[in-house]
């Protein structure tokens, strides 16, 4: 921070002055709009969902800023042994983890419930800008600079797979590819895996992945063979998004989430729920919001003294926009039910805790460049 804002803000410590309060108060405001929702999604009360939500929003968040605090050399030296830690972790949650919801995906520590795969999100991305950042960079477009990250990214995502959790895996395979394009890696090579992954998706969805996940696909190519079975989620979303044209039906008038139409109105299909009563003008204003913050993110990539902090920004900003963008285009018939929550707003801690911690980091890197830069 400079003399002049020294001098405006010389009531406020330091540390908080240092603070990025505008994206803190952007974020804040994305949260708390989440909670409406939620509170509307429960027919006006702030139980089972807005209360508990609300704690875990103003406890995340407080521990981003305290996150804020660490120094980029922390964060290069524990990238590896959390990789390490969280990998054990996804091992041990396919040898004794709890099954819930058709899916064994959480170790049950008596105190809370935790979800492994959620940390890998931002990991993956410590783990291959730690990796990159080690390589030379006239290295960084040979095969040694390849077969090590797809191993780092393989190994967590094919756990997360075997869960299963298709929507996981394919974040944490989508955070570490993308650290590995802007890492300099030839554009020949992604071009090369697209084609073979599009060669290998009949094989995938016929013989490696469970029925209720080749259904999703099935639907998404035609969302009218089965809208009472299979495809009653995406049916539904439609006409509630639909349903709530330009300004919406007003804050506790929607029909599909009151009257139990949509299904998963408070978590995966939240972004349905807030349309159907906020209209296209309350979802543009959410996604706008949430694209300043994703910005904020490049920016500090783009401002940020190292190879390890520039990567590690690009791809936690990537990491929140996968969250939004899948999620967006899941709500809306664009791509197929994989169970991606909308950060700070669908119910659920994970999602929520995984954020925060993207910002937190963010906001450690963007205190060093402003620090760097006063220098």
């Amino acid at each position: 921070m400079n003399r002049t804002s020294s001098a405006v803000l010389g009531f406020v410590p330091e540390p908080l002055a240092q603070l990025p309060w505008r994206i803190i108060l952007l974020v804040l405001a994305i949260g708390c709009f989440g909670l409406v929702v939620l509170y509307s999604a429960a027919s006006g009360h702030i139980r089972p969902w807005a209360l508990s939500q609300g704690i875990r929003l103003v406890a995340f968040l407080a521990a981003a800023t305290i996150l804020s605090r660490v120094r980029e050399r922390v964060w290069t030296a524990v990238s590896f042994p959390a990789y390490g830690v969280l990998l054990a972790l996804l091992v041990a949650v396919e040898l004794l983890g709890k099954i819930a919801g058709g899916g064994q995906r959480w170790l049950d520590l008596g105190l809370i419930r935790l979800q492994p795969s959620e940390l890998m999100k931002p990991c993956i991305v410590l783990a291959c800008a730690r990796f990159y950042q080690m390589l030379p960079p006239n290295e960084t477009r040979k095969f040694s600079a390849i077969w090590p990250a797809c191993v780092l990214i393989g190994l967590p995502a094919g756990l997360v797979i075997l869960q299963p959790d298709l929507g996981t895996a394919l974040m944490i395979a989508f955070g570490g590819v993308t650290v590995m394009f802007l890492a300099g890696v030839p554009l020949r090579l992604f071009i090369g895996g697209a084609l073979g992954l599009a060669v290998a998706a009949p094989l995938a969805i016929n013989y490696v992945l469970h029925d209720y996940q080749r259904n999703r696909i099935m639907i998404f190519l035609d969302p009218e063979s089965d809208p009472l079975g299979t495809g009653y989620h995406i049916s539904q979303s439609k006409i509630a998004i639909g349903s709530g044209g330009i300004f919406g039906k007003g804050f506790l008038q929607g029909t599909q989430s009151h009257l139990d139409y949509l299904p998963e109105g408070h978590t995966d299909f939240v972004f349905a729920t807030m349309a159907e009563e906020w209209g296209l003008a309350g979802g543009l204003l959410l996604i706008l919001a949430f694209f300043i913050v994703i910005g904020w993110g490049v920016s500090v990539a783009i401002h940020a003294r190292t190879r390890f902090a520039r990567l590690t920004a690009a791809g936690l900003a990537s990491t929140i926009f996968f969250y939004v963008a899948i999620n967006l285009a899941m709500v809306m018939g664009l791509a197929p039910v994989v169970g991606i929550p909308l950060p700070l707003v669908s119910f659920g801690g994970s999602a929520q805790m995984t954020t925060m911690l993207c910002l937190g980091i963010l906001m450690s890197i963007d205190r060093q460049n402003r620090q760097q830069a006063d220098w």
